[in-house]
C-alpha cells in the first residue's frame, strides 16, 4: 500500500485561513475534491489545488492509480516563519505587522 504526497512551503497565506480550504477535502476522494476545489472562491483554494494536482501527478508516477481511485488520506497546514514588519502610528508609536507564511501538505492513497 502506497502513497504520494507533495508539500508547498513558505506560501505567503496565513496557516488559519489556509486550513480552513484544506479542511474541506481532508478524507475526500481526489476527483471529488478537486471539483470542490475550484468551484471556492477562497484564495487558499487555488493553491490547494495545484498542490492536490501535483499529489496526484506524483500517484500517477508510482503507478497509484488516477485521480478517481485515489483519496485524499492525510492533509495539513503549519506555520511558516512570520515576517515581521512595522506600521507607524500617531505620536511616534509603531505597530507590529505579523505576516504569516504556511507549509502545505497533501498525502493521497490508493482507495481500499
Amino acid at each position: 500500500m502506497g502513497e504520494a504526497k507533495a508539500i508547498l512551503s513558505h506560501v505567503r497565506m496565513a496557516p488559519r485561513k489556509a486550513r480552513l480550504v484544506v479542511d474541506m477535502v481532508r478524507g475526500r476522494n481526489a476527483a471529488e475534491a478537486l471539483a470542490l476545489l475550484r468551484f471556492t472562491p477562497r484564495s487558499a483554494a487555488r493553491v490547494v489545488e495545484q498542490l492536490l494536482t501535483s499529489a496526484v501527478a506524483n500517484a500517477g508516477l508510482k503507478d497509484l492509480g488516477e485521480a478517481e481511485t485515489l483519496k485524499v488520506s492525510g492533509a495539513f497546514v503549519d506555520s511558516g516563519p512570520v515576517l515581521k514588519r512595522f506600521q507607524p502610528r500617531a505620536m511616534g508609536r509603531a505597530s507590529p505587522i505579523r505576516k504569516r507564511t504556511s507549509h502545505i501538505t497533501i498525502v493521497v492513497s490508493p482507495v481500499n
